[in-house]
């Protein structure tokens, strides 16, 4: 049995979710030396730019750090059978994250406007923020529902959206992209922004193709007690004879094995 239960079960090393792990690891590993250095330097330069609204960076920084860091766990089956109301906890975090970090983020690059920054760039912020907070307030929504199938479909919307913040960076910084004019990164994040979605229904979609545990159970052999439910015109069953005499299965146990006896009955 535990044969055909490994059999069934797809590949660990192809489960959507690891791929995503790995590649937020990745991402991470570049992002923090190469964008995020300036936290742990008073001195960089970077300081005299972000001087006129650093004090709305630090919530936004913040938030969104905990929805970065936080939305792995939320996919984790474990922590959410295990530990579930450790699960509920760390969503509602997640969303408190996205319900600050999504509006502040728009008002930084707006202030940023002010200092030089054209308005189309603003824009791309707003949609941003707006797409963000969109989908993850629909998941709330469906989990405050009780309809958890669609709340994951829509919580994995949002992360894809959380990752954009990640993703800009890391194609501006290896194609060099991010030391052309504004357009070039604004013209990244419109990218990364339309391909988030996209990128979350491949995942769902890629999940949806492995079997479903009901396939794996309508394969599995019978145990002696679901046979002796059987039908009677079953063959695991044996117990209808050409006279119309019905049989009596009982199993009897004897060490190891179990012993089956069974008594004629008259039908009547």
């Amino acid at each position: 049995m535990s044969t055909i239960l490994t059999a069934l079960k797809p590949s660990s090393w192809l489960r959507p979710k690891y791929l995503l792990f790995a590649a937020i690891g990745l991402m991470l590993a570049y992002v923090i030396p190469h964008d995020e250095s300036f936290l742990v330097h008073p001195k960089d330069p970077i300081w005299q730019h972000y001087q006129p609204f650093k004090w709305w960076l630090l919530p936004h920084g913040i938030a969104g750090a905990c929805a970065l860091v936080l939305g792995p766990m939320q996919f984790s089956d474990r922590l959410r059978d295990r530990f579930s109301q450790l699960h509920r906890v760390v969503g509602r975090i997640y969303v408190a994250g996205v319900f600050v970090a999504a509006p502040i983020g728009f008002y930084i690059q707006h202030f940023q406007e002010r200092m030089g920054d054209p308005r189309s760039f603003s824009i791309a912020a707003a949609a941003d923020a707006a797409l963000w907070t969109i989908t993850t307030g629909i998941a709330m929504v469906f989990i405050l529902k009780g309809k958890v199938q669609e709340h994951r479909q829509w919580m994995t919307r949002s992360f894809a959206v959380a990752l954009v913040f990640l993703e800009v960076r890391v194609i501006g910084g290896v194609t060099g992209l991010e030391s052309l004019d504004p357009q070039a990164n604004e013209t990244i994040v419109w990218a990364c922004l339309a391909f988030s979605i996209i990128s979350a229904d491949l995942v769902l979609q890629w999940q949806q193709l492995g079997p479903s545990p009901s396939v794996g159970r309508r394969h599995l052999p019978a145990s002696p007690e679901r046979m002796l439910e059987a039908p009677l015109g079953n063959p695991a069953a044996s117990a209808c004879s050409p006279e119309g005499e019905f049989r009596k299965v009982k199993a009897v146990s004897n060490g190891s094995f179990a012993t089956w006896t069974h008594s004629d009955q008259q039908s009547s």
